[in-house]
């Protein structure tokens, strides 16, 4: 299914972000084999954008995570456009990955550094570089201001946005930053 025809089925909060995160992969150009993780699940948006590109993807939230941005039903939204096969849920948090090092092509982060610890940010893009294979992508999306607004619209106390870059001082990556309507997209490159 084309990224076109899921967002007439998965609605709004999808449509937002979807022709800009879809373009984001596609400049990537990963291997259809790469291995794949995306961090903070929420209504799975990054997930399946990714299986809607062919990717097979491996996503989670913290079990112990009771917010209104976790546990929300991903499941049901990857199963109306036909890509729950290619995607595998597991319970984890970001700050203590509970993967080997060097296991993924490529890291995402949806809209979820900012609900993080400020604290546990380092540690997080930390554990983004541990469990990624040289030569890897952290594809980090945060809200800028005006998806800030359009979200406080809807949840008033919404957090502010992070700037991954501020985190990642001395962590040895090259960043670039692409600017959408609602988000941007940080992609650092391991070397």
């Amino acid at each position: 299914m084309d990224t076109e025809k899921a967002k007439e089925i998965l609605g709004k909060e999808f449509n937002l972000t979807a022709d800009f995160t879809n373009e984001v992969i596609q400049d990537l150009r990963l291997p259809r084999e790469a291995r794949i993780l995306d961090v903070g699940t929420g209504l799975g948006n990054m997930a399946i954008t990714l299986a809607l590109n062919g990717y097979s993807v491996l996503t989670g939230e913290p079990e112990t995570d009771d917010s209104a941005y976790a546990k929300q039903d991903w499941l049901c939204n990857a199963e109306k456009v036909n890509v729950n096969h290619l995607i595998e849920f597991k319970n984890f948090a970001a700050e203590n990955m509970p993967f080997e090092n060097h296991t993924f092509d490529a890291v995402f982060i949806f809209g979820s550094l900012h609900h993080i610890d400020k604290h546990n940010r380092v540690k997080v893009l930390q554990e983004c570089i541990r469990t990624s294979k040289p030569n890897a992508v952290i594809c980090i999306f945060e809200p800028n201001r005006k998806g800030i607004d359009m979200i406080r619209q809807m949840r008033p106390s919404h957090p502010d946005a992070a700037d991954p870059g501020e985190y990642a001082h001395g962590l040895h990556l090259v960043v670039t930053k692409k600017t959408g309507a609602f988000f941007d997209a940080f992609i650092f490159y391991k070397f």
